[in-house]
C-alpha cells in the first residue's frame, strides 16, 4: 500500500486532500473519477487510493481545525487555549451551527462517496481482471462501512446513500440507528464472503495496508457490541485470532515505533509516509517544545486518568499510600510535593503565594519522594505519559539532549534542561506515546510511523467484553490477561493476590473498560467506546474534572451541556438543504 501511495502520490493528493466544499457538490470529484478514471487499471487504482486516503484526515492535519477523538474521551484534555477554539462541546456552549459538526459530517460522507464511486463503477474498467475488481469492491465496502460506523457512533441514525446521486438529490430522511448498523453489517458480510480478500497480509506483501478479512471481522464485531449481540461479537473477534493476528511480544512502548508498525498485532492502520500530507502528525500535536521540530503541546493527559493506573502488582493507586495525608489537602497546597529540590528564594516565594504548603517541602528529597508515586506502576503509564521528574530525550536543538519534567520551570537550555511545553505556566502531564525521541525521525509534522486503527490488543479486550456480558467472566478474564501479561502487570485471579481477584461479571466489567483506556490511550478509539458504554458523561464531566495540573488544581473545568450532548446534532446548514433531516432531541 505504501508502494502504491508512492506510485500514485500526485493523483492521490488531488483526490484525497483537495476535498469538496460540500459533500453534496460532487462535480469536481466525479469529473475526475467517474468520467475517465475507470478507463485503465492504473487510473482505477488511483480512485481506490483516493477512497483509502480519506481515512488519513484524522492523522495528518496538524492544524487546530482537526479534532482529536481522545480529547473528547476521559483520558486526554485539549490545552487551555485549544478548548475554547475547537472543543466548545466540552464547555457546554456549542450550537448545531458549529463548524466541527459540518466538517465531520462532510468528511465522513465524502469517504462514503469515494467508496461508492469504486463500488458502482469499477466493473466498467476494461483492463482490470474480474478477481481484482471483486477485491477492490470488497475493500471499498469496508471503507464505506467504516465511515458509516463513525457517523452512526456520533449521530445515531443518518441518511444512507449506497450510490452517488446528482447534486440536489441528496434529500433522504435519516435511517434509524439500528437500520444503519444493519447496513454496515451487510457491507461487512460481503467483505468477509469475498474470496479474493485476504484474511491477513504478511508484512512483506505489496498489498500490506489494504483492507483484510481481519479488519472486516473486527469492525463487524464492534458493530455487534453496539447492538449488544454478544454471541455474534464473540464469534467475529475469535475469527480475527484464527487469521494469524497476535500480540506483539516485545515492550509495549516499542509497539508504536516504525520498526514494529507491521507486526502481527496491527490489523488495520493508517499508512504513513514521510511526505507532507501523508505523515503521522501525533508527534507534532502531542509533542512538546523540546521535541524535534517543536511540538504544539495541543493535548495533555488527564490527571485523574493518570491516577487510575494501578501498581504493577494490581493494587489500586492511592496518593495517601505514597504521601500520608495527600488526599485531604487542597490541590494548591499539595503542589509542594511536586517542587524541585533546592528551589531558589524567588521560587519559594512564588509557590508560597500560589498556595503551596511549604512546611512539607524537602530541600534535597522532594524530587525522590514524588518519583516514588510513579515508580512501580503499570509500565504503560511511563510509556504513554511523561511523569514528574522522569526524563525525555528531545531534539529541538539539533542535538539529542535529555530533559526532565521539573517544577517550577526554569529553562530548557543548559544547564537546567527542563521539559518545556506551550502551556508552561502549569505543570501538566505531557504525552510520550507516538512522540519522537531525539532525532529518530526527520520531520515530526509528517512522521512515517503508521497509526493503528484496529490492533489485536483491542480485539482481545472487545472479546473479553463480549464473553463477560454472557456471564463467562472467568473465560473473559483470560483474554484480559493476555493484554496484562504483555504489559507487565499482575494477571487477574492470580492465586494469593486479592488485588486482582474477580468473582463476577459485574466486577470484571469496569476492569475491562479501564484496561482499554490504559492500553489504547492516545489512539483515538476511546470516545466511541465511552459513548457505547454509557459512561462518557460520568467519566468526562465528573465534578471538578478538566485540564488539571499534576496535583489536581484546575486550569479549566468541563461543563455538561445536557442529555442532548450524547448525540451530535445534525449540522444546521445540512437541515437547510435537506428538509427531511430531523434534528436529534434537545438540539435546535
Amino acid at each position: 500500500m505504501k508502494h502504491l501511495h508512492k506510485t500514485l502520490i500526485g493523483s492521490a493528493l488531488t483526490l484525497a486532500l483537495a476535498g469538496c466544499n460540500d459533500f453534496l457538490d460532487l462535480s469536481s470529484y466525479d469529473e475526475v473519477s467517474s468520467g475517465t478514471a475507470f478507463s485503465t487499471t492504473t487510473l482505477a487504482e488511483s480512485v481506490v487510493v483516493g477512497a483509502y486516503s480519506n481515512i488519513l484526515y484524522d492523522y495528518i492535519d496538524g492544524s487546530r481545525s482537526r479534532l482529536n477523538w481522545d480529547a473528547f474521551s476521559s483520558v486526554m484534555d485539549p490545552t487551555d487555549g485549544h478548548i475554547y477554539l475547537n472543543y466548545s462541546y466540552l464547555t457546554g456552549t456549542i450550537q448545531p451551527n458549529d463548524a466541527s459538526f459540518l466538517t465531520y459530517w462532510k468528511r465522513f460522507y465524502e469517504g462514503i462517496n469515494r467508496a461508492n464511486d469504486v463500488i458502482n463503477n469499477i466493473a466498467s474498467c476494461p483492463t482490470m481482471s474480474d478477481a481484482l475488481k471483486r477485491q477492490r469492491i470488497a475493500e471499498c465496502k469496508f471503507l464505506r462501512a467504516f465511515h458509516y460506523y463513525r457517523l452512526n457512533c456520533l449521530w445515531r441514525g443518518v441518511p444512507v446513500y449506497l450510490e452517488n446521486l446528482a447534486p440536489g438529490e441528496y434529500t433522504r430522511a435519516r435511517s434509524s440507528e439500528e437500520q444503519v448498523w444493519d447496513i454496515i453489517i451487510d457491507d461487512l458480510d460481503d467483505c468477509i464472503a469475498c474470496e479474493e480478500l485476504p484474511g491477513k497480509y504478511k508484512s512483506s506483501d505489496s498489498g500490506y495496508g489494504r483492507v483484510t478479512k481481519g479488519a472486516a471481522y473486527t469492525l463487524r464485531g464492534k458493530v455487534y457490541l453496539w447492538l449488544k449481540k454478544w454471541e455474534e461479537a464473540e464469534k467475529d473477534f475469535l475469527e480475527v485470532g484464527k487469521l494469524g493476528y497476535d500480540l506483539y511480544r516485545g515492550d509495549y512502548a516499542d509497539l508504536f515505533k516504525q520498526a514494529n508498525e507491521k507486526c502481527d498485532e496491527m490489523i488495520f492502520s493508517a499508512q504513513m509516509e514521510e511526505v507532507q500530507g501523508f505523515g503521522n502528525v501525533f508527534s507534532y500535536t502531542y509533542g512538546n517544545m523540546v521535541t524535534k521540530g517543536n511540538g504544539t503541546s495541543s493535548f495533555f493527559m488527564n490527571a485523574r486518568f493518570v491516577d487510575s493506573y494501578e501498581w504493577a502488582d494490581g493494587r489500586p493507586f492511592d496518593w495517601d499510600d505514597v504521601i500520608d495525608g495527600y488526599d485531604a489537602m487542597q490541590p494548591k497546597a499539595r503542589s509542594v510535593y511536586f517542587l524541585r529540590d533546592n528551589m531558589t528564594s524567588t521560587e519559594s516565594s512564588t509557590m508560597q503565594t500560589y498556595g503551596a504548603d511549604l512546611s512539607e517541602y524537602l530541600e534535597t528529597g522532594n524530587e525522590a519522594r514524588i518519583r516514588a508515586a510513579y515508580t512501580g506502576r503499570d509500565p504503560r503509564l511511563a510509556a504513554t505519559i511523561i511523569t514528574p521528574y522522569s526524563t525525555y530525550k528531545g531534539g529541538a536543538s539539533g542535538a539529542e539532549l535529555t530533559y526532565t519534567l521539573r517544577w517550577p520551570f526554569r529553562s530548557s537550555a543548559a544547564p537546567s534542561l527542563d521539559l518545556e511545553t506551550r502551556s508552561n505556566s502549569y505543570m501538566l502531564y505531557s504525552i510520550r506515546k507516538f512522540v519522537t525521541s531525539g532525532n529518530e525521525y526527520a520531520n515530526i509534522q509528517y512522521n512515517p510511523v503508521d497509526v493503528p486503527i484496529f490492533r489485536y490488543a483491542d480485539v482481545l479486550l472487545c472479546l473479553a467484553e463480549a464473553v463477560n456480558e454472557q456471564g463467562r467472566y472467568g473465560e473473559a478474564a483470560g483474554y484480559v490477561n493476555q493484554v496484562r501479561k504483555r504489559a507487565g502487570v499482575a494477571e487477574l485471579n492470580t492465586p494469593g493476590n486479592p488485588h486482582v481477584a474477580v468473582t463476577s461479571a459485574d466486577e470484571l466489567r469496569p476492569r475491562i473498560r479501564n484496561e482499554k483506556k490504559w492500553e489504547l490511550a492516545c489512539e483515538e478509539q476511546l470516545y466511541c467506546d465511552e459513548l457505547r458504554w454509557g459512561t462518557w458523561q460520568t467519566d468526562k464531566f465528573a465534578d471538578g474534572n478538566g485540564l488539571l495540573e499534576c496535583w489536581g488544581a484546575p486550569v479549566y473545568e468541563y461543563k455538561w451541556g445536557g442529555s442532548a450532548y450524547l448525540k451530535w446534532p445534525i449540522p444546521s446548514s445540512e437541515r437547510e438543504k435537506n428538509p427531511n433531516l430531523v434534528q436529534n432531541d434537545n438540539w435546535h
